[in-house]
């Protein structure tokens, strides 16, 4: 049983982004060794003047090629919020975002792909475990909000299908 505490973390995680933007990283990655079988691992990122904090195991089995970004990726409109649009798919975890399979294969779908309820849309992969995330509705897909391996947050808007 670990003896740390769960505010020390979030304190520990809060100091790492501080650092980060104190020092104009773009990404900072630690490992907190707290005994036997107990552990923690955060990767904090910058992207875009936005920071994020990911807490995860050790680098994912899976590692997308490095690859320009996608054509398929379209870019939203600066007035509009792709989360509010009534046709949004959101992230139902946080985790890191995969187009396909594995790395070089055809992607699961592009815009205008006309996909059926339940049909895989892509994956998230959340501590080594990758995740199919099903389409919760049939329609075609007008919008892919996320490019293959990029972290993802509970509730961020992946797609748009309509």
């Amino acid at each position: 049983m670990s003896k740390h505490s769960p505010d020390a973390d979030v304190a520990f995680i809060s100091a790492l982004a501080e650092l980060l933007n104190k020092n104009e990283l773009t990404e900072l990655s630690v490992k907190r060794e707290y005994g036997e079988d107990d552990s923690l691992e955060v990767r904090v990122v910058k992207q875009a003047n936005i920071v994020t904090t990911q807490v995860a195991a050790p680098a994912p089995v899976y590692a997308p090629a490095p690859a320009a970004a996608p054509a398929s990726v379209a870019a939203p409109a600066a007035s509009e919020d792709p989360s509010q649009h009534p046709g949004a798919v959101t992230s139902p975890m946080v985790g890191t975002c995969y187009m396909a399979a594995e790395p070089g294969a055809t992607p699961f779908i592009t815009v205008g792909a006309t996909v059926t309820e339940g049909q895989t849309l892509l994956i998230i992969e959340a501590m080594k475990t990758m995740n199919h995330i099903p389409a919760p509705r049939a329609g075609t897909v007008k919008r892919i909000l996320v490019e293959d391996g990029t972290p993802v947050e509970f509730g961020a808007p992946l797609m748009i299908i309509e």
